[in-house]
């Protein structure tokens, strides 16, 4: 639940900065990161269940606009707004970094991310890893949904 309130009220203090500055988006629009870093131990007793790994993460993008004209961009984007950024959200067990620079290196990369990838945007995901695959599953389809419901124009996250 928490998750879910931090999740909604960066995407309201993120928005206006994303469209006012082309994509840069102030500091202090960034939110605590939750840290489970007690949730990764494991468990000592063998009649407990493994505790879950928690090193996937989800991460957002900042594309050019220019991945806007592409027809099968617009095709799942029917009711973007051409005023906010384009972006690409995915799902990794790397940490967002590495996979940033395996898309840029056309290492199992993403069309999108290779030729139209500018930066990350952890002001928009940052506070929500790391998870269990399970879970950064779901988000990286909950933020995707979420993302296009306010306009954005999103590619990735199947």
């Amino acid at each position: 639940m928490n998750r879910e309130k931090n999740y909604a009220k960066l995407l309201q203090d993120a928005t206006p900065l994303l469209t006012a500055g082309k994509g840069e988006i102030a500091k202090s629009a960034r939110p605590e990161s939750i840290v489970l870093q007690s949730s990764c131990k494991k468990l000592k007793s063998k009649n407990r269940k493994k505790a879950p790994d928690f090193h996937h993460c989800v991460y957002v993008v900042l594309l050019d606009d220019a991945v806007a004209n592409h027809p099968s961009v617009l095709k799942v984007n029917p009711k973007r707004d051409s005023k906010m950024p384009c972006v690409y959200v995915g799902l990794t067990g790397l940490t967002v970094e590495e996979r940033f620079a395996n898309h840029q290196a056309g290492h199992k990369s993403a069309w999108a991310v290779k030729k139209y990838g500018i930066r990350l945007l952890p002001e928009l995901f940052e506070y929500l890893n790391p998870m269990p695959y399970e879970d950064a599953a779901r988000m990286e389809k909950d933020l995707t949904a979420d993302l296009r419901s306010q306009g954005y124009t999103v590619t990735g996250g199947t």
